[in-house]
């Protein structure tokens, strides 16, 4: 290693050579080049996350005092900067990628709610989306990551642009090499040939977050567990005889920062890194450079201080001038050296032909209806990767990738979904913890096997089953009618039964359970993201029973037998599934008995908007029968969270029931990087009316609710606490975690 006070004594040696000889930096380093043959330089870029942004200031450096390099290795975000800019691309072009990337997206892989499919969308209300497990001869499987790297993938693919071809890593311009590490069995490997987006996306996929990488039969992660400062790699590659290493990585966390499972893992892993880097650091000579940036509170996950981050790079590499300079060459030498490396920037050529290869259950048509590029037209990247994410959030796929080759004089868009390994058979989970000042506290666990792809056109079974607050049993066979899965059929048929509680003068004074039979056989038109319109055929068995208190119910309200026709209409056009920003939903239904007993109508509007840290929203509900009465098991309901909140869950039973609110939210905090949403503190004004109640409450009218809550969205699904208070006096109080 070399010894600490090198680099003080090479200042003191150059500035007194500068002064000496009455002479700049860049003219000495002129000089220099002209008295000597220029070294061959090897450039190190290491890892380290977000902080390894500062890898740009670093090449903004080397390009002013215009130093070349022979040969260039980096590790996982050290392999992303390092790749892009032997693929051509400049620092510059590089802080613009970045500032136009949304770094609390790149860590979720499905296209933005919006465009979720609206299957899927059916699927993340009822199940966690993080729960699911893969199930089939060998038992049960996971995935082998929080995040599969969809988006990381579809982001290289857009810097090093691929839209002009596939590019590999033996025709750079400059010999280029990437660290990943197999998982399997804790090799070093290291990319010299092959596709460059491949080798980018093994090296960054950090353990535990992003999926590994599988190849040839090998799973690949992070470099960083290996060769996080990959100097050896340089030496042997070009036979560097300067080596520049940065180093980015991580400090060690102090013994009080750890204190969780998250921490403990992160200290392994900055363990394992530190170590390596240390090896290669005892390599380095008294000719060599390192190049540590001063990253004091900067954290692995600061994507978004990337501007701060690259210019402490830059403040770095500019103190260590006085050595970097002598590695200089003058304009002459220079500007052919980067007019190669940047490459003639080529315009895009015409798409001929669109394949979709590498599926074995799913068809193609189903990819294919989701792509808008057209042949004879150049590719349009950005409408690409908004198709490709659409495809993905079908929840079919590992991945779903592209690329785009010559063969024949023709140019081939390759596109690549990766089937899941551990599909097509799926577990489902969901859970939810839910306490009231006024009906006390309860728990629901739901489970499901979710079989895909049954036939060629894509049938699907879910079967499910719920205990805790709500006991069901239900089961449901989704059919789609042609390949691209416009148009469906689907069977449906439950069990369930769920308490609820009759309160006079807010006191509870009886509990009766609501059970319900259910089989429905309906055909429908899918809307895609937008939403799903059905129409069916639709029997009901519904009976009450009276379980703790009085008997208050005319016993012919007790049960009820119903066939009828179904019409229901879903659309959703929210930009998250629970606290959205923006947008809009519509849930209405319409239901007529065949004996002509009664008519159901009900329909669920709501919208929200948002003003810099502020979110409006409104909503507005009905429920009632144009024709009848409603049999008590599905009557409207009012009470509970944003459903005129100062009453208990359901306490409010009435024939017809109106409601409304309107809402303000103020985001008060964000939750980390790759975990959803935001905390918000939140004001809703409600209102309500009854008529025709089924129930005894003070006033049977008009209800209001002034609601002030505490609330954001989390892996595990809503999170909030709230109190509401009606001007009749009720009060209620909320404490909800899960899927509800």
């Amino acid at each position: 290693m070399p010894h600490p006070m090198r680099p003080l004594f090479a200042l003191m040696c150059g500035l007194t050579c500068g002064l000496m000889c009455g002479m700049s930096l860049p003219a000495a380093a002129a000089a220099a080049t002209a008295a000597a043959p220029r070294p061959r330089v090897g450039l190190v870029l290491g890892g380290g996350g977000a902080r390894g942004a500062a890898h740009i200031g670093v090449l903004e450096t080397l390009e002013r005092l215009q130093v070349p390099v022979d040969c260039v290795a980096g590790t996982s975000f050290g392999a992303l900067v390092a790749g892009a800019w032997v693929a051509g691309i400049s620092p510059a072009e590089m802080r613009k990628a970045m500032a136009g990337a949304d770094w609390n997206a790149m860590f979720q892989d499905n296209p933005d709610y919006t465009e979720l499919a609206f299957r899927q969308k059916q699927l993340q209300r009822r199940f966690l989306p993080g729960s699911e497990a893969g199930i089939g001869p060998d038992g049960v499987t996971y995935p082998p990551g929080a995040v599969s790297g969809q988006r990381i993938q579809l982001f290289i693919n857009e810097l090093v642009r691929a839209d002009r071809g596939a590019r590999r890593m033996e025709s750079l311009r400059l010999p280029l090499s990437i660290v990943a590490t197999d998982l399997g069995s804790g090799d070093r490997v290291v990319f010299r040939e092959g596709p460059l987006v491949t080798a980018m996306r093994a090296s960054m996929a950090v353990p535990g977050l992003v999926a590994p990488l599988t190849l040839d039969g090998r799973k690949l992660v992070d470099g960083g567990l290996v060769d996080n400062l990959p100097v050896r790699e340089v030496r042997e590659r070009c036979g560097a005889e300067v080596v520049i290493a940065v180093n980015v990585g991580s400090p060690l966390l102090v013994a009080d920062q750890i204190g969780s499972l998250l921490s403990v893992s992160a200290q392994m892993v900055a363990l394992l890194t530190e170590q390596n880097v240390t090896r290669s650091l005892a390599t380095l000579g008294p000719q060599d450079i390192y190049i540590k940036p001063v990253l004091d509170g900067i954290t692995a996950a600061d994507f978004a201080r990337f501007t701060d981050t690259a210019a402490r790079g830059a403040e770095a590499a500019d103190f260590v001038a006085y050595a970097l300079a002598p590695l200089g060459v003058d304009d002459a030498s220079w500007r052919p050296w980067l007019y190669a490396l940047r490459g003639e920037r080529e315009g895009r050529t015409p798409v001929d032909v669109v394949r979709i290869e590498g599926l074995s259950r799913v068809t193609p048509d189903t990819v294919q209806r989701h792509i808008t590029q057209a042949t004879e037209a150049p590719l349009d990247t950005e409408a690409l990767n908004r198709d490709l994410l659409r495809a993905y959030g079908d929840g079919w796929y590992e991945q779903v990738g592209y690329e785009l080759v010559s063969t024949h004089r023709r140019q081939v868009l390759r596109l690549l979904p990766v089937e899941k390994p551990w599909g097509p058979d799926y577990l489902r989970f969901a859970l939810n913890l839910d306490s009231t000042l006024s009906q006390g506290s309860s728990f629901g666990l739901r489970v499901a096997l979710h079989r895909t792809w049954i036939n060629q056109l894509g049938g699907e079974l879910l079967a499910s089953a719920e205990v805790g607050g709500r006991t069901a049993l239900d089961l449901q066979w989704y059919q789609p009618l042609e390949p691209a899965q416009r148009w469906f059929a689907q069977l449906d048929a439950g069990v369930s039964s769920e308490p609820r509680d009759l309160y006079v003068d807010d006191r509870r004074i009886a509990r009766f359970d609501v059970e319900r039979r259910t089989l429905a056989v309906s055909v429908g038109m899918d809307l895609r993201s937008l939403g799903q319109l059905r129409l069916g055929l639709q029997g009901v068995d519904g009976r009450v029973h009276e379980d703790l208190g009085p008997e208050l119910f005319d016993p012919s309200q007790l049960r009820k037998r119903s066939s009828g026709t179904l019409l229901a209409l879903e659309l959703d056009q929210l930009n998250r599934l629970y606290f959205p920003t923006d947008g809009w939903a519509l849930r209405a239904q319409w239901y007529k008995d065949h004996d002509g007993q009664y008519t159901r109508l009900s329909a669920d509007l709501r919208g929200a908007a948002s003003v810099g840290a502020w979110v409006f929203g409104a909503r507005a509900a009905y429920t009632g029968s144009p024709q009848g009465d409603l049999p008590l098991f599905d009557a409207g309901t009012l009470g509970g969270f944003l459903n005129l909140s100062a009453y208990a869950t359901g306490q409010l039973v009435a024939d017809t029931v109106h409601y409304g609110h309107l809402r303000a939210e103020r985001i008060i905090g964000r939750l980390p990087l790759g975990l959803r949403g935001d905390m918000r503190l939140g004001l809703a004004l409600e209102g309500g009316r009854l008529t025709n109640p089924y129930t005894v409450s003070l006033d049977p009218g008009n209800l209001t609710s002034v609601t002030l809550y505490l609330g954001g969205e989390t892996p595990f699904g809503p999170v909030y606490i709230g109190i509401g208070h009606s001007a009749a006096g009720a009060n209620n109080a909320y404490l909800f975690l899960g899927t509800p």
